[in-house]
């Protein structure tokens, strides 16, 4: 039985021992901890695929956050490497199963109580679990089994077969959001019910940095893409528990309703940054303020727009919700 440095032992150790395909079975599952799990594979070996199906989803449903994160995962930062799919038909499955295979042929497997989620793998979440090796042939026996009563994340039809709801909390905070938009322009977190925090690109002395935070990669001579950025956390912020831990990531839903993979970085995680491509942050706050690709941001764009920060606010330990609304 493993009930210690479960990720290692069961997600990541027995790949370098050859195999080449994992075969999940699990319950309840999270965006963020795919994307996690595909970039510490991909750094030992690029031969590695994922096949996942989320098993309580006929019956709990799925948040959107996961569905949007599960789709971008599919369909451009893994493609080819990582395939998800929900079950559809009743009963529901909360198994928890992982198994190893070299191509086709299974070599081990796991089951035990372990959803595909950073909560349950990571030490520092201090949520105990247990898994132990089971029978691989029986295992990925047991995976053909239920891939039949499945749809792909990306298929046309998942959100008729599946209910796609709005983050715990998240439908009626962005419900109140609006309205404090339409009836004050504010949105105190005391409102919305969920734990929040705003955060300025400004420094000290109201100026937007031109060689760091939105404009980290516009460092001509060092050959940078001038998209890339993160957003500065200040030690008020970084100091506390609100974002995970520097090793974690975690998924953020956009008020326009984008999913961002992201994670903190820098000297005592004092910036979040998308790891997977640094540039897709810079990207995406340069098309809100309606700049060109790679354009310098100042002031005056902020300005224009209507607002020099954002609002972030914790919906759990792996899912956040991004706000950079104006009036």
């Amino acid at each position: 039985m493993i009930d210690t440095n479960l990720f290692d032992s069961v997600l990541i150790d027995p790949f370098k021992d050859g195999v080449d395909n994992l075969f999940i079975v699990s319950g309840y599952a999270t965006s963020a901890m795919a994307f996690s799990h595909m970039n510490q594979l991909l750094n030992l070996s690029d031969k590695v695929k994922i096949n996942l199906i989320v098993g309580m989803c006929s019956s709990a449903g799925l948040s959107i956050s996961n569905h949007e994160g599960f789709k971008k995962l599919v369909e451009f930062d893994f493609v080819n490497k990582f395939r998800c799919s929900y079950l559809i038909n009743n009963p529901p499955v909360h198994s928890k199963l992982y198994v190893w295979c070299k191509g086709i042929e299974p070599i081990i497997g796991f089951t035990g109580s372990a959803n595909y989620s950073q909560r349950a793998f990571s030490a520092s979440h201090r949520q105990r679990e247990v898994l132990t090796q089971c029978d691989p042939i029986k295992a990925l026996q047991y995976f053909n089994a239920i891939a039949g009563d499945t749809l792909y994340c990306e298929h046309d039809d998942a959100e008729n077969f599946v209910t796609i709801f709005n983050d715990k909390k998240s439908q009626a905070a962005k419900k109140q959001i609006k309205d404090a938009h339409d009836n004050q322009g504010l949105i105190p977190s005391k409102y919305v019910g969920l734990m929040s925090v705003k955060i300025s690109f400004l420094d000290n002395k109201g100026i937007l940095p031109q060689r760091s935070g939105l404009n980290w990669g516009q460092r001509p001579e060092e050959k940078r893409e001038p998209n890339q950025a993160y957003i500065r956390l200040p030690a008020e912020i970084y100091k506390t528990d609100f974002f995970p831990e520097k090793a974690i990531h975690f998924t953020v839903l956009t008020d326009d309703n984008k999913v961002l993979i992201c994670s903190r970085a820098q000297e005592n995680g004092k910036a979040i940054h998308t790891p997977h491509n640094n540039s897709l942050i810079g990207e995406y706050f340069r098309n809100r303020l309606g700049l060109g690709s790679g354009t310098l941001i100042d002031n005056v764009h902020l300005e224009k727009y209507g607002r020099s920060d954002v609002d972030f606010y914790k919906i759990d330990d792996e899912t956040y919700y991004l706000d950079f609304s104006v009036r």
